[in-house]
């Protein structure tokens, strides 16, 4: 597909409308942690949240309309994960979250991430699935659930949220697992 100009960006490039926003998604993953810790629940928070995680689906958009890019690929999910793990911290740090979900969330996240360059550099890939698409919205929820104000309160439905993004996690990341072991079988048959 094309821009209004009629521009397209091969796999190679990295200056694109796509990338730019989600540079600016990573650049917002602290503006976005500091208001978790000096404000908290409130609307304001949830507003810079919301804009941050809104981005994705534009960026994924406008990536589909004027070509994918490998850059693109790489910064889309580190994006996400700069957002929600921060968020997760911040909230783990001022009592909102227990820490034991946070860091199990945390060490998928990382280990998978290492994982996926890994086998990577080894000619592998393991392509993004629609559940860990899922699961990036549920973690966002789980965020959502002590940001809210009106939601600000509700302790059990916090603890029930963090610990089935946790669950969903580790879920999506045997998935990963398994996909990557079936991609290497392919590859070397």
């Amino acid at each position: 597909m094309t821009d209004a100009t009629g521009h397209t960006f091969g796999p190679s490039a990295l200056a694109t409308p796509a990338n730019a926003l989600t540079v600016a998604r990573i650049l917002a993953a602290p503006v976005f942690v500091a208001m978790i810790l000096a404000l908290g629940a409130s609307w304001w928070t949830v507003a810079v949240g919301v804009a941050a995680a809104g981005s994705d689906g534009v960026d994924g958009w406008v990536a589909r309309r004027q070509g994918t890019t490998r850059s693109g690929a790489f910064l889309d999910p580190l994006a996400d994960k700069v957002l929600v793990l921060g968020a997760f911290f911040a909230l783990a740090a001022t009592g909102r979250l227990l820490w034991a979900p946070v860091l199990l969330i945390a060490a998928r996240e990382v280990g998978m991430s290492a994982y996926r360059s890994w086998v990577g550099r080894r000619g592998v890939s393991v392509p993004a699935r629609r559940s860990a698409k899922f699961k990036t919205l549920i973690q966002e929820l789980a965020v959502a659930t002590c940001l809210v104000p009106p939601l600000a309160g509700a302790h059990t439905l916090q603890l029930v949220a963090v610990w089935v993004a946790a669950g969903l996690t580790v879920v999506t990341g045997g998935q990963y697992l398994v996909d990557g072991r079936r991609a290497a079988r392919r590859r070397a048959a």
